[in-house]
């Protein structure tokens, strides 16, 4: 499978020029209801490796002094940490502090009350009961794809199909020789019922059916799923596709069906292991949460951050 080197270089020019254009709020409030909006230009241009499709110039970014929590799905994490880095280089007074946990997790939290922002790879209607869900407002900000890894013990397999990857799963097959693989027993490693890369992996390649159990290891994040991968051989699991171009050692990528994962491929639908980064708010998004969501669908992040991350833009 052929996966191109991230341009991380173009993330970090970005942040440099925030620094540069960062506007001036001080006193940052606890509360993003009692904080002030002021705007900010990103004054230098993207780094000369951006995508083709960033803007020559940078769009004024909303500063909303404050501070709020955004949480929820680890296979979006490493996009919206980043994005939260260049918001505060930008806007010294505000602070989005951004957590994992699962999506599941993100969408009951904001649905009480506990978070501002629940960052999610499913809808809210796929987890939550159908009057939490109708609490909540979904803003999409990207989308994302998801790859198979296997240990590098597993040789000469490079592809699995569909029907394949469900009979490995649901543990009709359970020998790597009986997809072209060694002469080894294959060890699912899976995440908890929380994730939405389990709930999107269950939806779109197992059709709903559930995982086999009897030789199934879990963790609950998909940092954990490819370190684990790295280091069990036999084994098998499902990570976002930016954390496998952070943890490559040890981990071999599969196509699906005979197309790789990539952004391209999850843009224009291709790929078929991919959906939707979900942003939920609880009712309309206000103060710092809406002006967060905003950069997330601004220039900055749709056309020069989200690619250098290996994920899609929105639209």
């Amino acid at each position: 499978m052929s996966i191109s080197t991230p341009k991380r270089l173009g993330a970090l020019a970005l942040i440099a020029a925030f620094a540069l254009g960062a506007c001036s709020n001080s006193g940052a409030s606890t509360a993003p209801s009692a904080a002030a909006t002021t705007s900010a230009p990103a004054s230098a241009a993207p780094a000369s490796d951006a995508p083709a499709s960033a803007p020559a110039s940078a769009a004024a970014v909303t500063c909303v002094a404050g501070s709020i929590t955004a949480a929820g799905s680890t296979a979006m994490q490493p996009v919206v940490d980043a994005a939260s880095k260049l918001y505060a280089t930008a806007c010294p007074g505000s602070t989005v502090n951004v957590q994992g946990g699962g999506s599941g997790t993100g969408l009951t939290q904001v649905a009480q009350g506990a978070i501002d922002i629940g960052n999610s790879d499913v809808t809210a209607e796929e987890k939550l009961t159908p009057e939490q869900a109708a609490t909540l407002k979904d803003h999409v900000v990207l989308k994302q794809g998801w790859v198979q890894v296997v240990n590098a013990s597993v040789t000469n397999v490079t592809n699995l199909t569909t029907q394949q990857s469900a009979d490995i799963w649901t543990g009709k097959v359970t020998n790597w020789k009986d997809v072209g693989g060694p002469d080894q027993a294959i060890v699912l490693i899976l995440r908890p019922a929380s994730s939405g890369t389990r709930a999107t992996f269950k939806k779109v390649v197992l059709g709903g059916a559930d995982e086999a159990a009897g030789s199934a290891l879990t963790e609950d994040s998909n940092g954990a799923v490819a370190k684990a991968i790295g280091t069990t051989p036999g084994s098998i699991s499902v990570i976002g596709l930016a954390y496998y171009q952070a943890n490559k050692a040890g981990v071999t990528p599969l196509q699906l069906d005979g197309v790789d994962a990539s952004p391209a491929t999850i843009a224009d639908g291709t790929y078929k292991l991919s959906a939707n980064g979900n942003m939920y708010t609880k009712g309309d998004a206000t103060g710092l949460s809406q002006a967060f969501i905003d950069f997330m669908l601004g220039p900055q992040v749709q056309g020069t951050l989200i690619p250098s991350l290996f994920y899609a833009p929105a639209s």
